[in-house]
């Protein structure tokens, strides 16, 4: 086991992490930009580092802050959290050159699954259900049609490296493909650096449904159940809940398994969730996420299986946590995001938390770093 993790985030994940590690006897060490100094996952881990200014560019992703960080507390393993460097294949493999450990997945799987195009073709070749689509990067207006065609629209214009809904738009006839694909392609290098665009059928009414799966990189691996993110705003998920009202118990088990034996052929490591499109009983894949999700206490309530602490203890090396058979389904769990923002142009407007009174009672949960100013 770990003897000292530095938890690389801040926020609600970082005071998770911080739990999880308390309850393993794990020492802890914070890091912090300057501003917040004061935040609770400071106040609470065992050693805190600043590690820069405000920006996240010099603090949180600071890559070489975060190895000094690491050498002056004496920290042998990182935890990314979700966000900022948890998806980032480099890290991981620039934590193994300096003999500290990754909390997550292997580089190469983080780096295959971050890629979207790269992603479908593996999930194709281990057997997970895809989208129809182009099969790479589409490279001219005419292959796009070509394709729009013969998968038949409307079509859905992704970026290959994107996220959270930035490029990615809708062509719903062969006259709105070219728009489509310049604002993509224009959103995708901004946002991501890379103007890759790849196309999907554009399924019309379908359910969000992601697949918890927990693997320990040795060939073993189980599923959690699933979780339905269908409720969205501007494709990001504000309301998730486990297990789906859709599903039944034979849909469960079969994409669970089909999932869980992908995992087990590419020895995958640590948590991940796979997730698809479901519409007419049908489910399609549409991205692999390498890392905790903000939406892992639905699983966790529903199953009594702690992720965060057997994402620890499995890449220190542990066992899973329990066979296949063993996992239950218990009862139904509901997350919600709530979200300070402004209401004209939705951009995050937290201001001063002058009071501050979270719900309490049985089967309540509230994950928030957030505290009442003084």
């Amino acid at each position: 086991m770990f003897d000292k993790i530095l938890i690389a985030n801040r926020g609600e994940i970082a005071l998770r992490v911080l739990r999880a590690c308390k309850e393993l006897g794990i020492s802890t060490v914070a890091v912090h930009s300057t501003a917040d100094a004061d935040a609770m996952h400071v106040r609470l881990a065992d050693e805190s580092v600043c590690i820069g200014p405000p920006p996240s560019k010099d603090s949180y992703l600071n890559i070489p802050a975060l190895l000094a960080a690491c050498e002056i507390t004496g920290a042998d393993a990182v935890h990314p959290g979700y966000g900022f460097l948890s998806e980032n294949a480099r890290f991981a493999e620039i934590l193994a050159d300096h003999n500290l450990g990754f909390i997550g997945p292997k580089a190469e799987h983080i780096r295959l699954m971050g890629d979207k195009i790269e992603a479908k073709k593996t999930a194709k070749r281990l057997g997970i259900p895809v989208v129809p689509g182009s099969d790479g990067a589409v490279t001219s207006e005419a292959d796009a049609l070509a394709i729009g065609k013969e998968i038949g629209f409307p079509v859905l214009v992704k970026a290959a490296a994107g996220g959270g809904g930035r490029g990615m738009k809708v062509a719903h006839t062969e006259a709105d493909l070219a728009l489509a694909l310049s604002t993509a392609a224009n959103e995708a290098k901004s946002a991501f650096g890379d103007a890759s665009v790849y196309l999907e059928k554009y399924l019309q009414k379908p359910r969000h449904i992601e697949i918890q799966i927990l693997g320990d990189g040795r060939g073993g691996a189980i599923h959690l159940g699933e979780r339905d993110c269908s409720l969205q705003r501007r494709h990001q998920k504000v309301w998730e809940e486990g297990p789906s009202p859709v599903l039944a118990a034979a849909a469960r088990a079969r994409i669970g398994e089909t999932c869980a034996k992908a995992m087990r052929d590419m020895k995958y490591l640590g948590v991940g969730t796979i997730e698809f499109l479901y519409e007419d009983g049908e489910f399609y894949f549409i991205e692999m996420n390498t890392r905790i999700q903000v939406e892992h206490p639905v699983t966790e309530s529903i199953t009594d299986i702690d992720l965060v602490l057997e994402q620890i203890r499995i890449a220190a090396g542990g066992d899973l946590p329990a066979k296949q058979n063993d996992i239950a389904i218990i009862g139904h769990a509901i997350e919600c995001r709530i979200n300070a923002e402004n209401p004209q142009t939705f951009r995050p407007s937290p201001g001063r938390i002058t009071q501050f009174h979270p719900p309490g009672g049985l089967g309540v949960r509230i994950d928030s770093a957030v505290y009442q100013a003084t």
